[in-house]
């Protein structure tokens, strides 16, 4: 169990390093269907895991000047409380309702990045301003509650108040290592986290990201990015049916 887990940390990693992404879906899938956590515990380890990656890439994006306090402190105003109740409110949920819950954010992942990959670019609708703020929220909840990154509902709230996609993630990447430690506190204080099997996947995640960019640097990124989306978005599905199994 201990080399599958770091090869499956380091396949993650990889993924994080091509894809952008902070990974949190599959670290929970890895932990509740390979490892056989508890949603619950699932959910608080993933966090666990995720920071140390969240953590280099926030520095990388700190070291450009891209980064955007501001925006970032103003979309944390409705993020932290949402994690902070969501963290607490995790241990409560029943096992079933968890599973769904989770089963059901896998699946509206995994469509989402088929459609990314199959289907024509479509307008976006326009956005109040506020809806930044209802982002924010949803981006806590899911770090609180389901151990994700959040990663999506930031980049969509602080574009909604201006920022360009270079400013949009360099800031989203320093509020969600905010609210990953805020979440990954609150349930270590539960006794929550798996500290062994996320230990191993920190790990592994940590050397492949270290070792993918000097390979990427031998292929063409949009190729990559081609086929490994429609794949991610199968294991997603593929994860959610075994969620709920």
């Amino acid at each position: 169990m201990t080399i599958i887990l770091l090869f499956l940390g380091f396949l993650v990693g990889a993924f994080i390093m091509t894809m952008g992404g902070g990974g949190g879906a599959f670290y929970l899938g890895i932990m509740t269907g390979v490892a056989h956590l508890s949603p619950s515990t699932a959910a608080a380890t993933s966090l666990f895991t995720a920071i140390p990656a969240l953590a280099v890439g926030c520095y990388s994006h700190y070291r450009t000047g891209n980064m955007r306090f501001h925006a970032g402190n103003e979309i944390l105003m409705t993020a932290v409380p949402a994690t902070i109740i969501g963290s607490l409110a995790a241990p409560h949920i029943p096992e079933v309702v968890y599973s769904w819950a989770i089963a059901v954010i896998f699946v509206v992942l995994g469509v989402q990045m088929l459609r990314q990959s199959f289907a024509r670019k479509v307008k976006k609708a326009t956005q109040p301003a506020w809806f930044a703020y209802v982002l924010g929220a949803i981006s806590g909840l899911m770090v609180g509650v389901a151990g994700l990154s959040g990663g999506g509902p930031i980049m969509a709230g602080l574009m909604l108040m201006g920022l360009d996609m270079p400013h949009a993630a360099a800031t989203s990447s320093y509020a969600l290592v905010a609210l990953s430690v805020i979440g990954c506190l609150l349930h270590a204080t539960q006794g929550t986290i798996a500290w062994q099997v996320g230990g191993l996947l920190m790990l592994g995640s940590l050397v492949g990201a270290a070792i993918t960019p000097r390979i990427l640097n031998r292929f063409d990124p949009r190729l990559l990015t081609a086929i490994l989306r429609p794949i991610l978005g199968i294991m997603l599905l593929i994860m959610a049916v075994a969620q709920v199994w």
